[in-house]
């Protein structure tokens, strides 16, 4: 006894209405659907070009399925029907084994260019000074420092809008993910590497960041605000810290550094003053290259006046 097959046209309906339903979904919701600024909207133009791409390639596709599917469907034919034999087509076999490469030259070469455009300060902020914020992750909360500003917040950073932000991450703790959806892509803390990344937000108001490295039971706590304010409201905030904010000190630095979940937390002068975190791609190698260098150079002179070679 054959099993009851389910129509094709009730099928087809079922699948179309589902593409509809999922398309009243509010995207606004959604933090990386919800650019904030040009980093994020690069980002997104790549995210929905990407998707139609693919939806193109899934019609042309599921098409051609129901059209095989439909062509060489099961048919009354005698019971020693034999089919023809078919020759490989030479002209269909190069199309068949193009397409793929084609497909992947139109998603590799945007996406590559993009990624090297959001290495550097975005289209028409060139000429801005960037805000430089040194971040480090520990377990669970996030530490930022501001250099030239001597402050230094806990789980949350204020930055003037309109203008480039350089993240200089870093890690006191296990490996984490900074991650501001709504102003860019992640990137990797790590310990004893420094890695750089430039957001910018065109517009005022706050934004979630989180961790997006799962890192132990604090994990789900690792959140920060980034707030993005005019750059009178910065300046006026900077000032405010500086004279009311209690000053850093190490034991208040290593109390941070212990693992835990702790609140918002404000301070005059900053850790880096005392602990010196890499503030460039590959400074830890370039650090150890000419450690080794300068010992070599010990060894060989040795017994010699050095004074001359001292950096």
């Amino acid at each position: 006894m054959r099993a009851k097959k389910l129509p094709w046209k009730l099928t087809s309906l079922i699948l179309i209405g589902s593409i509809f339903l999922l398309s009243g979904c509010d995207t606004s919701k959604i933090a990386v659907l919800n650019p904030q600024g040009p980093v994020a909207q690069k980002q997104y133009d790549l995210i929905v070009y990407s998707f139609w791409l693919m939806m193109i390639i899934l019609v042309v596709v599921m098409g051609l399925f129901i059209f095989m599917v439909y062509k060489y469907r099961e048919k009354r034919l005698a019971a020693d029907y034999v089919p023809p034999d078919h020759h490989g087509n030479k002209w269909l076999e190069i199309i068949w084994t193009a397409i793929p490469i084609v497909i992947i030259i139109a998603v590799a070469v945007p996406t590559v260019k993009a990624n090297y455009q959001l290495e550097n300060v975005p289209k028409g902020y060139e000429d801005k000074k960037p805000l430089v914020i040194n971040v480090t992750s520990a377990d669970w909360k996030w530490i930022f420092s501001y250099p030239d500003q001597n402050i230094e917040t806990v789980n949350y950073v204020n930055i003037p809008k309109d203008t480039p932000v350089k993240f200089q991450l870093t890690s006191a703790g296990t490996m984490a993910s900074f991650w501001v959806p709504e102003l860019g892509g992640q990137k990797y803390t790590m310990p004893n590497h420094s890695m750089e990344l430039i957001l910018l937000a065109d517009k005022t108001g706050s934004f979630l960041g989180r961790n997006a490295n799962f890192n132990g039971e604090g994990f789900a706590h690792m959140d920060f605000e980034v707030l993005s304010q005019t750059q009178t409201d910065f300046d006026k905030w900077v000032k405010e810290v500086k004279s009311s904010a209690p000053k850093m000190k190490k034991a208040d630095y290593n109390k941070l550094l212990k693992s835990g979940v702790v609140g918002r937390m404000t301070y005059t002068g900053t850790h880096l003053s005392w602990v010196k975190a890499p503030h460039q791609h590959g400074m830890m190698e370039k650090k150890n290259t000419n450690q080794k260098q300068h010992d070599m150079d010990d060894m060989d002179m040795e017994g010699m006046d050095m004074s001359e070679h001292q950096h």
